[in-house]
């Protein structure tokens, strides 16, 4: 977009009003030969509006009154035949493609959740990590176990988002997102202000003209940043596919009435004496509402001792 037309987007976002006022500036110039003079556009503009039009250099001298300075950039932003003025965000839509080891990880991690409706797969899958777990839950309390899972799955799961997940390229994402929502934004208060100022019909038109042209831009965009959640669903993929199998163990080991079988009882903070398959809020079991505290508190404490930030930040 050139100087001209940023300035004449400028002057009608802080004054819609200024619409009309450059429309009649126009038609005088193209009627007077391409200038046009105060006294021939006094009767519709204020001397406010005209001295802002000069002071911002969409007006210039003339040979005898004052021309345009930029005729095609001032059509261009006054009938909104031009782009929308969207930033340019240079966005590799290439790099945020799965890589064939994503998909397969993500097919594994599907078929682990079949374990938690089908007894033979999560008996089978307890069984094979109860080889690496088992030991540890031979020497510690189960409460204990599960601390330690969850500061392992915790420890895992910030490693995989932070080498993973590209957080400069979902800003970018989110930075086209927010600038395509302020421009509909911006054209919805100037059409409003327009039609509640009785506005000509010319003009309503040119606004609802760039407001289509500013959704169809928006439904492009949508499909475009299909990216950004495969961004930022890919390292979760890999987190789901090692934490099914240690959750299905945990199920196995607590539900199970072999010679795996937990202790049944727990003291929890705020809950008191419980038995680790209770429902202690809402459906949420015990073991899982202990594993989250634990987990969530460890993911946090890592975050912060590693200095890793996983917000999108746009500059």
């Amino acid at each position: 977009m050139t100087r001209t037309a940023e300035k004449i987007d400028a002057l009608v976002s802080e004054d819609a009003s200024m619409a009309d006022a450059l429309e009649t500036v126009r038609e005088e110039a193209d009627a007077n030969g391409g200038e046009v003079e105060w006294a021939d556009v006094r009767g519709d503009l204020t001397s406010g509006q005209w001295g802002r039009l000069i002071e911002k250099g969409v007006l210039v001298d003339g040979d005898e009154g004052f021309e345009i300075a930029d005729r095609e950039a001032f059509d261009e932003a006054l009938d909104g035949d031009g782009e929308t003025a969207i930033p340019d965000v240079d966005i590799d839509e290439e790099a945020s493609k799965w890589s064939q080891w994503d998909k397969v990880a993500g097919v594994t991690a599907l078929l682990f959740m079949v374990g938690y409706w089908f007894n033979s797969v999560r008996d089978t899958v307890g069984a094979v990590i109860d080889v690496a777990l088992g030991p540890l839950d031979a020497v510690l309390p189960f409460y204990a176990v599960i601390l330690a899972v969850a500061m392992l799955t915790g420890l895992y799961s910030t490693l995989l988002q932070a080498n993973l997940m590209n957080t400069e390229r979902i800003a970018k994402y989110q930075e086209r997102m927010q600038a395509m929502q302020e421009k509909r934004k911006d054209v919805e208060e100037r059409k409003k202000a327009a039609e509640e100022r009785g506005a000509s019909d010319a003009e309503i038109e040119r606004l609802e003209n760039e407001m289509d042209r500013v959704q169809e831009e928006q439904m492009e965009a949508m499909a475009e940043n299909l990216g950004m959640f495969k961004e930022q669903f890919r390292p979760m993929v890999w987190i789901m596919l090692f934490t099914i199998p240690l959750f299905l163990w945990m199920y196995w080991k607590i539900h199970s009435t072999g010679p795996q079988t937990v202790e049944e009882t727990v003291v929890m903070p705020l809950i008191g004496t419980t038995d680790w398959s209770a429902d202690v809020f809402g459906p949420l079991r015990a073991w899982i509402v202990w594993y989250f505290l634990c987990s969530m508190g460890f993911t946090q404490l890592l975050r912060k001792s590693l200095n890793i930030d996983m917000s999108p930040s746009t500059t």
